[in-house]
């Protein structure tokens, strides 16, 4: 039998979206815009925070601002890769590696299928190289 391949669009636990502080008609349109400012840790150290921005990308993706670690531009995690979301210390925990998701495809907000592709075939590759701890 073959394993269920991962899939990186999809959260793994949506019930992140339970936390205290998040207005109801807000989640039921975007729910990822309640993380807004958490910071976000890769499996080696923080990378960044949610951009404001966040709602500027499709819905199964997280726009992330990585401040100077890697010259502060943004990058966009598909959601998949959240392992879980602390909301007592505001913090979004992804299973990648600051080094996996610095290589990651460049976002392009004018060509969203190209980066879709680009960005499957990476986190495919990705996690079928080092599996996702679940």
């Amino acid at each position: 039998m073959q394993p269920v391949p991962f899939v990186p669009w999809v959260w793994r636990d949506p019930s992140w979206a339970t936390g205290p502080e998040h207005d109801e008609a807000e989640l039921a349109r975007r729910p990822d815009t309640g993380l807004i400012g958490y910071e976000v840790e890769a499996t080696d150290g923080g990378i960044g925070k949610i951009d404001d921005d966040n709602a500027k990308v499709p819905h199964d993706c997280l726009m992330v601002d990585t401040g100077p670690w890697i010259f502060g531009h943004k990058v966009v995690l598909p959601v998949g890769t959240v392992q879980r979301v602390d909301h007592a210390e505001r913090k979004v925990y992804v299973d990648r590696t600051k080094e996996q998701i610095k290589n990651a495809p460049e976002y392009n907000p004018d060509d969203h299928d190209d980066y879709r592709a680009r960005a499957n075939d990476y986190y495919n590759e990705s996690y079928r190289l080092m599996p996702p701890m679940l």
